[in-house]
């Protein structure tokens, strides 16, 4: 066995997230040209390594990289450094004849494997008490398990990543907080491990050591709170979203501090965002999104409903603790991080403007969304968003970049902060090669493979909540029909989306819409020039997607082609031919009649219960009737509840619209037009 085996598992995907890329490019540049440096090894398994330029630099066992000594100038990492792995890994593979040195590099392992006195010997006994009292909050932990596609398991803590490089030693363990390593979260990840068991998949709330999980409860106060959730929302139906806000402010006040005396965070979230979008309604914004309203309406309601169930469950699918963001605040700063932008967002009221830009991390295959906003006073000339400034570069360049920065902040729910330092931050320009680093499952091979995916994922009211949910990358084989609706004022088209049109499967045509936009007018123009243009198409594409009657759609944000980036939103093309859509043949089918049945749904909200008239039940009536006669007998006796639920104006009104959302989005993904469901998933179901 070669003394130093744990040198011997590290890729160059692995020496490049545990130093940079320019090092590893450098070093392995020197490796090619010659330039090998001697390679000695101690008796303890210490190596050295002499360079031809008269440095020296030594990396003893159970030390990281960042921890080699290095005779050089430079204050921290160096080639040198990297290129004394690179150097022994030669130096092994000569003295094996040329064959790999390590036999065991394709065996499914588990840093559960590491003991307590490797993390002793790795960790100070400081960090170990950190990483103690972190694990007493009982953290929500999401396991990445090693497979031979993906051989890094990975734990993600509510703040940070940690990656294991290495199955012998934590060392190479690399963690994205500011440490970068030897940390606390390291700890915490291998316990994590630990109490998963097996090699599969997981989510798990991180116990306190000896502890068995129990069937607890959420306890009295919680019931108090629900109940105030239920009349919040009860009266927000009631009255409509449309109508002024003012007199729900105390309501919202008392159910906010409610649910932040529990410490239940991603309802506490769900209830301001709430808030937020009534607002920007109110004021005639273009972030407010009627399909959102329904969304978070839902949402609040089944999110609790979900924590409830888990927690009277002895052995839960869920941790009640995930569903409701317990334990989760505050931000992490991170250390050397690369982002590469998937797009923008900006929106536009009568008092300020706004701007996301979209990141995707390519090592964590996390999305993150850096998000500013600035007012305008009465009267006052509104600016153009994409030249406003933010962490010290201009909207527009910075939305179409490759940012590598140090001491950024994110938030658990994805929400980041960048420095104004130019010393920190690095900016690139996207290239047509950009998105190729990203992997799965944010990055997707075709759109019916996209499809299953949606499926298979977890409904979002017990993921940990995002400031963007959804967004993929999608490769472009071909462009087909295409046109502007002048009626929606929204851009319609359907692009292939596969590596190889040859090969395409079923289901792999994605519905692309993009709304005009007053904040952002050349949005529209700029995807219409792509798809247009048969010289240089567009060749892969971002933006956040939903599943509606089998068929993916996407809001574009930007897209690539084989000689340039395109972010559709920060684009300044001038006006284009638009041609007419041609509006497909309506079948009437059972989708059609769902989405009827949501929009109906969506003015309830806006307009608020109360004031609708009585034709309106009279259609809900017909709907039920028609929902019945397609073979969705549950589902139409759960419409008529609702709407008795509405003549008597009962407190358990939020909860059989928010299950009659839910079960409608549920049947709209998995329906065919024309096809009738014979089973209907509420069949046996009880109420809420």
């Amino acid at each position: 066995m070669t003394a130093r085996t744990d040198l011997l598992e590290l890729s160059i995907d692995a020496l490049t997230a545990l130093s940079n890329p320019g090092f590893v490019k450098r070093a392995q540049k020197d490796m090619a040209e010659g330039r090998i440096p001697q390679i000695d090894i101690a008796a303890d398994a210490t190596l050295r390594a002499r360079y031809e330029d008269g440095q020296q630099t030594t990396l003893a066992p159970g030390k990281s990289l960042r921890e080699a000594a290095c005779t050089c100038p430079a204050a921290g990492l160096c080639r040198h450094r990297v290129t004394l792995v690179l150097a022994y890994q030669h130096w092994a593979r000569s003295a094996a004849g040329g064959a790999e040195p390590v036999s065991d590099g394709e065996a499914a392992w588990s840093p559960a494997e590491f003991d307590d006195a490797e993390l002793a010997a790795a960790l100070s006994p400081a960090t170990l008490d950190q990483a103690r009292r972190l694990a007493a909050t009982r953290p929500v932990v999401r396991l990445s398990a090693w497979q031979s596609s993906a051989p890094t398991p990975t734990a993600h803590l509510p703040l940070c990543s940690v990656r294991f490089f290495s199955r012998r030693a934590l060392s190479h363990a690399r963690c994205d907080c500011r440490l970068g390593g030897s940390c606390e979260h390291v700890a915490v990840a291998v316990w994590a491990f630990r109490q998963a068991g097996g090699l599969a998949d997981a989510v798990i709330e991180l116990l306190p050591r000896d502890t068995a999980t129990s069937a607890a409860g959420l306890g009295a106060d919680a019931t108090a709170v629900e109940i105030m959730a239920r009349r919040f929302l009860r009266r927000l139906w009631l009255d409509g979203s449309c109508q002024d806000w003012a007199p729900l402010e105390a309501d919202y006040t008392a159910l906010r501090d409610g649910l932040s005396r529990l410490g239940w965070n991603w309802p506490g979230e769900c209830l301001d965002e709430l808030r937020s979008l009534v607002l920007a309604q109110a004021v005639r914004s273009s972030r407010f999104d009627p399909q959102r309203l329904l969304e978070l309406l839902a949402e609040l309601v089944a999110r609790i409903a979900a924590a409830r169930t888990s927690a009277e469950q002895a052995s839960p699918l869920l941790p009640a603790s995930q569903i409701l963001g317990i334990g989760v605040r505050g931000e992490v700063v991170l250390d050397h991080l690369k982002l590469v932008s998937l797009g923008l967002q900006c929106w536009r009221d009568d008092a300020a403007d706004g701007a996301r830009i979209v990141f995707a991390d390519p090592d964590t295959l996390a999305v993150t969304v850096l998000e500013r906003s600035w007012s305008r006073e009465p009267g006052q000339a509104a600016t153009p968003i994409v030249s406003r400034r933010v962490a010290g570069q201009a909207l527009r360049q910075l939305a179409g970049a490759q940012v590598v920065t140090r001491g950024a902040k994110r938030r658990a729910n994805g929400l980041l902060d960048i420095p104004a330092l130019a010393r920190q931050t690095s900016v690139l320009p996207l290239s047509a090669q950009s998105w190729e680093g990203i992997g799965a499952p944010l990055r997707q091979p075709g759109g019916a493979a996209l499809a299953r995916h949606l499926r298979a994922a977890l409904p979002d009211f017990v993921r940990p909540r995002q400031a963007i949910a959804h967004v993929h990358v999608l490769p472009v084989a071909g462009v087909g029909n295409w046109g502007w609706d002048a009626a929606a004022q929204t851009l319609h088209a359907s692009v292939l989306c596969c590596d190889d049109a040859a090969n395409a499967a079923s289901g792999d045509w994605v519905e692309l819409a993009l709304a005009h936009e007053a904040a952002t007018p050349g949005a529209v123009d700029a995807l219409a020039a792509a798809l247009a243009d048969t010289a240089d198409p567009p060749w892969r594409i971002a933006g956040p997607v939903q599943l509606r009657a089998d068929a993916v759609r996407m809001t574009p944000l930007a897209l690539l082609t084989r000689q340039k980036a395109i972010v559709l939103q920060a684009c300044g093309i001038g006006a284009q031919s638009l041609p007419p859509l041609q509006a497909a043949a309506s079948t009437g089918g059972l989708s059609a009649l769902i989405e009827q049945l949501l929009d109906e749904l969506a003015v309830w909200a806006r307009q608020g219960i109360r004031h609708q008239s009585g034709s309106a039940l009279s259609r809900c009536e017909a709907l039920a009737q028609r929902l019945e006669t397609r073979g969705l007998a549950a589902t139409a006796a759960l419409l008529r509840r609702v709407l008795t639920a509405w003549r008597e104006a009962s407190d358990e009104l939020p909860q059989w619209l928010a299950t009659l959302f839910l079960l409608l989005q549920g049947l709209l993904v998995g329906t065919i037009d024309d096809e009738p469901i014979l089973a209907d998933p509420l069949a046996n179901a009880p109420g809420p």
